[in-house]
């Protein structure tokens, strides 16, 4: 399996980018991005992690963790381990089962959080989520109902468009047709195919949609770009899928396959190159609060009409994201008629508004980094559009309020770190969202706080998103700027109160057989 680091693995795909322009057949020729193409309803084969891939896929997750943790000791590496487990989840799922896909967004996240943690804690963010993989496949049928075969990749008609050629296909609802053009597209270079892929993924507003294509491509970094095909096809399923379901039921397509075309052409965007301005924080603000407030057609007008002026599409996504941590710092919690056991009454975690928004703004953000121009300032207004137009129940004002900061009455880091734990055990979101602020405001190091926010992260299950959103603010924190980063901690804090006392099934047993 590849070992790339992270900087090694980008420059990879900057190379796959950069090989586009040769075309896929030259491309072939030089021997870029072979992939397999041997018969149809062939198992998949993963080589030498097959074995583990099916171990993950065949055994009882009340038993895959003390093998798991065996194998830990004996020098297999929680790399590998991820790899594994999202190539079994692939294999068995392919983007068609919600807590299968959802368990599959959260593996690289969870590896990434295990990065961040002491040696002998490390292992516990991934055997978590690994115990919820094992689980799902049982439920789902394991090898028996596996959804991804080996497949023949399709011809595909020499002068189109592969990304619109892609995007009609799927939008017929043809998964198999599409499945086997994108097999066609990942014999060459890979960032190549996943501009293609992007058609689809910018055709609907679902965060499911834009979230498990940039995972798909973000596992890359762990399992290698041979799997590339497995680990993308998911998403081509996923959007073919949910087209044959439109059709089925006539649900009306979304409005942005009209409002992307005509600001396309009104602003002339891609025949330009996109611009270098940087938005002051002023400008940002502004930005991001007509994205909050607006409608999503206005949001998507207001990007539009910054790339046209110039603006670095980092400045735009940052408004986005700063957009969509308005979303959770106003939200006023879950209604009762919405509510259940995992998600209470005044809970914000989990599938909330603020934080499915966010998810999705990291990953235009992150897909706007590796795309092509025409991707870049697609993905742009269709992030825009994505995250606006669902402030309706929105706060006035966002938390914490300025009565609830004043009950804080410590200064130093060490006390608010202790109350902002006690705050979180108690479940009580607005005050662990004050604590945190204030802590900010005085001007403490960041590190502490995100120690104590991945422990609760780790530990609890968050409704399927602990370990996305963790990711998500981590990631937006760090490319923020000062001005407004400290609302992604803030919003963390609230969502981890709102998420305790719903612990992760299999962490204790992970934590027993490590011994921590």
């Amino acid at each position: 399996m590849a070992r790339n680091t992270r900087r090694e693995f980008l420059g990879d795909i900057g190379k796959s980018m950069l090989l586009a322009g040769l075309g896929t057949s030259l491309s072939l020729d030089l021997g870029i991005g072979r992939v397999y193409a041997e018969g149809a309803d062939k198992a998949l084969n993963f080589g030498k992690l097959e074995s583990l891939v099916a171990l993950m896929q065949d055994t009882e997750p009340n038993k895959l963790t003390a093998l798991l943790v065996e194998k830990l000791k004996s020098g297999t590496d929680l790399q590998t381990l991820t790899a594994a487990g999202a190539l079994a989840n692939a294999r068995t799922f392919g983007g068609h089962d919600y807590i299968g896909f959802h368990t599959f967004m959260a593996l690289a996240p969870a590896y990434r959080m295990s990065q961040q943690l002491p040696t002998e804690l490390a292992p516990l963010p991934v055997l978590k989520v690994l115990y919820r993989n094992a689980n799902r496949i049982q439920e789902f049928g394991g090898r028996d109902k596996e959804v991804l075969h080996a497949i023949e990749p399709a011809p595909i008609p020499e002068g189109v468009n592969r990304g619109e050629y892609l995007r009609e296909i799927a939008r017929r609802g043809d998964i198999d047709g599409a499945d086997r053009a994108f097999a066609t597209m990942t014999q060459g270079p890979i960032g190549e195919a996943f501009n293609h892929l992007q058609f689809e993924v910018e055709d609907e507003v679902d965060v499911h949609r834009v979230v498990l294509s940039w995972r798909a491509f973000d596992t890359l970094e762990l399992a290698g770009q041979e799997w590339a095909n497995t680990l993308l096809r998911q998403s081509v399923h996923y959007c073919a899928n949910t087209e044959r379901q439109m059709i089925e039921r006539k649900h009306p397509k979304s409005p942005i396959r009209t409002v992307l075309p005509a600001l396309l052409d009104q602003y002339k965007l891609l025949g330009k190159s996109t611009g270098a301005k940087y938005g002051e924080d002023a400008w940002v603000e502004q930005l991001a609060k007509t994205i909050f407030r607006g409608s999503r057609e206005q949001a998507a007008d207001a990007a539009a009409q910054a790339l046209n002026e110039g603006f670095a599409p980092e400045s735009i996504g940052e408004a986005i994201s700063l957009a969509s941590n308005m979303l959770v710092l106003h939200d006023p919690g879950r209604v009762e008629q919405q509510a259940n056991k995992d998600k209470p009454a005044g809970s914000c975690h989990g599938d909330s508004v603020g934080v499915h928004a966010s998810d999705s703004a990291n990953a235009w953000r992150n897909i706007v980094r590796v795309s092509d121009q025409r991707n870049t300032v697609c993905g742009l207004i269709v992030g825009a559009f994505h995250t606006g137009g669902q402030s309706n129940r929105s706060n006035s004002q966002p938390y914490p309020f300025a009565e609830q900061l004043a009950t804080v009455r410590g200064e130093d880091a060490r006390s608010l770190l202790g109350e902002a734990e006690e705050a979180i055990r108690a479940q009580d979101q607005l005050r662990a969202a004050a604590i945190v602020a204030k802590y900010g405001r005085m001007g403490h190091d960041e590190k502490p706080v995100f120690e104590l926010l991945l422990k609760f992260a780790t530990s609890e299950d968050g409704a399927l998103h602990a370990e996305k959103y963790f990711h998500t603010a981590s990631m937006e924190f760090a490319s923020t700027r000062p001005a407004f980063r400290w609302g992604q901690l803030v919003a963390l804090a609230r969502v981890s109160a709102s998420e305790f006392g719903h612990p992760s099934a299999g962490y204790a047993e992970a934590k027993k057989l490590l011994n921590v």
